[in-house]
Parts: C-alpha cells; structure tokens; sequence
C-alpha cells in the first residue's frame, strides 16, 4: 500500500489552528478558578458550582454540534466554514469570562460566571470540533496520523507555555486592584487564539470523497459510536487523560505558591515543563513508529504517574536544582501525554467506516470533546472541593497544613490514579498498526470498487 506523505506546509498549517485552543483553554484551567477565588472573591464551592454548571452544558452541545457539521454541505466542505465564520464569536466569548459585573451578590455570581462559561464553550465547540475532525480526513496513513498530530501538538504546547507565563506577566499579580489588567489579558488572548482558525481555513483542504458520502441520522451516529469498539476504547481514554490534565492545569499554581512556595520562580518552573514537553514531540512519535501508538502512550503515562508522585511529596525546602530537574521528567511525560490519544483515535473512524459503510467524524470528535469537558467538568469542581474541605483561605496569606496537604493530595495521587486508568483503557485498546492497514486496505479496495462502478455506462 501507497503511504500517504502529506506536504510539510499541510502539517504546519493545520497543526497551527491548535495554538488558540490551546491558549484559551489552559488559561482557563489553569487562572479562571484563581480569579474567582482571589479576585472575584467567591469561596472554591462557589467557583466549582460556576464551573460546573458551565461547563455541563456541553454534554448536549457538542454531539449536535458535530451532527450539525457532518451534514454541513458548502462549496468550502464541511468543517472549514465553521473555522471562518466562528473565530471572532471564540475570542469575543472569552471576555465575557474575565469581567466582573458590578455587584457583589454570591448567586448572581455564581449564575452569571456559569452563563458566561456556557456561551464560551458553546463558541467554542462550533470552531475546534470541525477542526479536530479535519485530521482523519487530512491523512488515512497510520504513522502520518502521529507526524501529523505530532505537529499540531508543537502549537499545542506551545499555547500552554505561553499561557502559564505570559497572563502573569500582562496581570502582574491576580488580585482585586488589577481588573482592568485582568480583562484587558482577556481581550487580548482572545484575539490572537482566533487568528489561527483563519490560518487553517485557508491552509488546508477537504476531500471531496467523504464530503459526498452518506450521514448517519443523529440516533443512528450515536449508535454507531457506541458500537465501534476501538472508539469507545480510546473515549475511556481521553476521559482520563482529561480528567489528568485539568486537575494538574488547575492545581499548578496553587502547587507552586504554597507547597513548593516558589511563586516568584513559577514562570521558569512552567516554562520548563512545557519547552520539555515540546522537545519531547519527536521522541513519541520515535517510539510509536518503532512499537506503536498504544505501547508509546503506556510507557509515557506510567513514567509520568510516577513523576507526579514524586513532585507530591516537594517541600519548600527542596533545592531548586531538584524541582527543576522533576520539571523536566514531566515534561517528557506531559509530551506523551498531549500527542498520543489525539493520534490513537483518528483509527476509529475507518474502523466505523469498515463496519457501517458510512464516516462519523463530527459525531465521534464531537464525542471525544465532550469527553473532555466531562473530564473538565468533574476534575476542576473536584479540586476546587478538595480545597473547600481542607480548609483553604481565600484572604491570601498563609494557608493551614491541612490545605497544603489537600494540593499535595491533587498534585500527586488523585491524577496519577486517573493515568493508571487511562493505561487500562490504552492497553485493551484494539487496533494496532498490522490491524489498521489490513482495515485501510479494505476500505480503499470498496471506494475503489464504487467508483469503476460509477463510471461503467449502463447497457442500451
């Protein structure tokens, strides 16, 4: 079989439309529960209810917003106008999350913070969907599905760098006096995370093929989901990874400026993770090629579970050389951690397609995000709750050992137990490379075969 080399150009400017995502939501795991909790004033109850309710609204847009986009029919494809035509709603959306309305009452907080969250994520499904769903359709070939997931996690990564250093650096410091430095971040980021989404509009291409083929009904997609049994595999999977990346997103700082009591240093402990992270890219893609997508998502999820046990157990008194040294491990797991299940589950879909006769893409990326504001939408309350019950000040100053013992608890043991369970789901995972080709081989031998028949002129 032929592999399928796609252009350089194609990877770097597909893979490009990640670095807004990226960029909103890490800021948004990583700084919208402390600007509730220290600038809004709410107690972490309060902010998990916000958050929860917010971001739970999801669990009924994304599936239609993924039928929606696969019966989409335009003369850009199905996907790509949404890029267009929903950037400026993204980044406009995004401010709504970082302005205080100007009252002090608990519940009307609380609801305007969960409405804001809501019109956000629904923004947001109608841009990073269609793009997600793109990459199947960018490449069917095996390794190519990582090189090129492996690209676009490079802007991936570096979205979350710049977001855990640079807010900072614009804000200053999260508190109540710096508003207007706080919305001002707000406005900015937002425009600069939908500039990409034209990028990938006018950079990439559809293929008409899967444009043309048959949809499912919205029930009938569902169905099909839930019988294709590699995707509901690689579903458990980002669930976890999910629920994994926003406890260590919102739990970092918190990390940082109470149990290590680095805060002054955080920019260069974050910066450290995450310029390993992308260092890293190569080496997973290394490993998937040599063994395969599932073995290299184990061996860097193990090594990562580990790392944070490790971290968990810092102190202030630990030397920096150390803590930077612990950055660096984790790095290389957070690599693995960002590029493997985004190159695992483009393989589904010809599974489905081989079982069905018909492509699901929006449904099943539509299913695979909300996955992860399933993850989002427990992992952050839950959190947030551990620091209620611990006993977490909100005033600022010094924090109660018993709060200090409820971060180490999220930094180490609550996400290294969710990885363990993401490496259940990625070891029953049932596709593997030989297993994919012989798939692949059959689906091109059927369009084959429908497309000689379409061309034979019928008998007089």
């Amino acid at each position: 079989m032929t592999v399928e080399k796609l252009p350089q150009r194609t990877k770097w400017l597909y893979g490009s439309g990640d670095f807004g995502f990226s960029l909103t939501n890490t800021i948004l795991s990583v700084y919208f529960a402390l600007f509730l909790t220290e600038v809004v004033g709410v107690m972490p109850a309060v902010a998990a209810f916000a958050i929860f309710i917010g971001s739970t609204w999801d669990y009924i847009n994304d599936p239609i917003v993924g039928y929606i986009t696969d019966h989409t029919r335009t003369r850009w494809g199905r996907r790509r106008p949404y890029l267009l035509f929903g950037a400026l709603p993204f980044a406009l959306s995004f401010v709504l999350l970082w302005w205080k309305p100007p009252f002090t009452n608990i519940p009307a907080l609380a609801l305007y913070y969960a409405l804001a969250y809501a019109i956000f994520d629904t923004a947001a499904s109608f841009v990073y969907m269609p793009f997600f769903a793109l990459t199947p359709e960018l490449t069917s070939d095996y390794d190519e599905r990582t090189s090129l997931t492996s690209t676009r996690m490079v802007f991936s990564i570096l979205g979350s760098l710049i977001a855990f250093t640079l807010p900072l650096a614009l804000v200053v410091s999260f508190n109540p006096k710096n508003l207007d430095r706080i919305l001002a971040m707000g406005l900015i980021f937002g425009l600069v995370s939908a500039l990409p989404l034209l990028v990938v509009f006018f950079g990439t291409r559809e293929r008409k093929e899967f444009m043309n083929q048959e949809q499912s009904g919205f029930i009938e997609s569902i169905k099909a989901s839930v019988k294709n049994r590699p995707f509901v595999f690689g579903l458990l999977l980002f669930l976890f990874n999910g629920v994994t990346m926003a406890i260590i997103q919102v739990n970092l700082l918190y990390y940082v400026k109470y149990v290590v009591q680095r805060e002054s240093q955080a920019d260069i402990i974050m910066a450290t993770i995450f310029i390993v992270a992308m260092i890293a890219l190569p080496l997973w893609a290394w490993i998937s090629a040599h063994l395969n997508k599932r073995w290299a998502y184990i061996i860097g999820i193990a090594f990562l579970a580990g790392v944070l046990m490790v971290l968990a157990s810092l102190t202030p008194q630990t030397p920096m050389p150390i803590i930077m040294m612990l950055c660096v491990l984790a790095g290389i797991g957070v690599s693995a951690m960002h590029v493997m299940p985004w190159a695992i589950i483009p393989d589904a879909i010809e599974y489905g397609e081989l079982q069905s006769g018909k492509r699901n893409e929006g449904m099943f990326y539509s299913l695979i995000t909300l996955a992860q504001k399933v993850a989002s939408s427990i992992a952050v309350p839950l959190a947030l709750l551990v620091l209620q019950f611990s006993g977490y000040v909100t005033t600022g100053g010094a924090q109660p050992e018993s709060a200090i013992t409820g971060i180490r608890i999220i930094a180490g043991p609550i996400p290294a137990f969710s990885l363990c369970l993401g490496i259940l789901f990625t070891a029953l995972f049932p596709l593997g490379r030989d297993d994919y080709r012989k798939i692949n081989e059959q689906l091109e031998a059927r369009r084959q075969a429908k497309i000689e028949a379409a061309d034979v002129e019928p008998a007089d």
